[in-house]
């Protein structure tokens, strides 16, 4: 099935306690240069073996508790009973190298692998390497934590969780990442997987061009991901139902190089205070 046209690719609906993939594609059936990815539900007992060939992996625990063997080691990680429940923790994997995942709990875990020939060993992330921060202000107020930033030890992936209270927008001023002018803007492809905290929520992301020649709303739900090929992204959340959403992003540097959009620049002037409703998930000191 070709999804080369697409800028969303829907949930599988897979039903609660039932193991398999919520949602996935392959870089080849969107039509992209790097990013793949799946959204994997173990149950107990079940293992999964994250390996592909050529290519560095990024691996998020959404919710459960799992053992994970790197190089011979195995430790238990997770510790989230859903992703607002607190801070992830994740998983670097290496270029071609093995990592086995074990639900030990029942188990979410996302996927994102992109081509890579560099050398950076597979490793652990914990709540307590990431950094948690609120962005924005007023009703455009939301918490973003920063999983693996570009200074992370890794080749092309960059990965961020991202927190909107109900009602708020967020990715907001609307901004670009479709050009590689550093220092000024790099060109990414980003991917937007959302998760709800109610089933009847919902999230709109409104996906248009530099040019005008583009403008629609997508409405997503939980387990559907938004594909960020070019232009402007901004997202708002259904009032009453906070939104999750996880995002990759890879392309033409390991840069976070943003063009936001002049036209609505001038609404960061009128922020004044960040929406009390935040922190959306507790915050875990850093180690450094």
């Amino acid at each position: 099935m070709s999804l080369k046209n697409e800028n969303v690719v829907r949930s599988r609906g897979l039903k609660a306690g039932v193991g398999g993939e919520l949602v996935g594609f392959s870089r080849e059936a969107v039509g992209w240069e790097w990013m793949s990815f799946a959204a994997h539900r173990l149950l107990p007992g079940d293992a999964w073996t994250c390996k592909h060939p050529g290519e560095e992996t990024a691996c998020v625990v959404l919710s459960g508790v799992c053992s994970v063997t790197i190089d011979g080691k195995t430790q238990d990680i997770g510790e989230r009973k859903s992703v607002f429940d607190g801070l992830p923790y994740a998983v670097y994997v290496a270029p071609g190298s093995a990592v086995e995942f074990k639900a030990k709990t029942i188990c979410e875990i996302a996927e994102c692998h992109v081509p890579s020939t560099a050398t950076h060993p597979s490793r652990i992330v914990t709540p307590r390497d990431v950094f948690s921060a609120f962005r924005g202000g007023g009703n455009a107020s939301r918490q973003v934590v920063d999983v693996m930033r570009p200074d992370f030890p890794g080749d092309r992936l960059m990965v961020i969780e991202v927190y909107t209270p109900g009602g708020n927008w967020s990715s907001y001023p609307p901004h670009k990442h479709e050009v590689h002018n550093p220092p000024q803007e790099v060109d990414l492809d980003e991917i937007y997987y959302y998760r709800a905290n109610h089933p009847n929520a919902f999230a709109l992301q409104r996906l248009y061009s530099s040019d005008g020649k583009r403008d629609i709303v997508i409405n997503a739900r939980d387990n559907d991901v938004v594909l960020v090929r070019d232009g402007f992204h901004p997202v708002v959340a259904g009032p009453g139902y906070d939104i999750y959403y996880l995002n990759f992003l890879a392309g033409s540097a390991r840069a976070l190089s943003v063009t936001e959009d002049s036209d609505h620049v001038w609404l960061k002037s009128t922020w004044k205070e960040i929406d009390p409703r935040l922190p959306v998930v507790a915050l875990t000191e850093n180690k450094s």
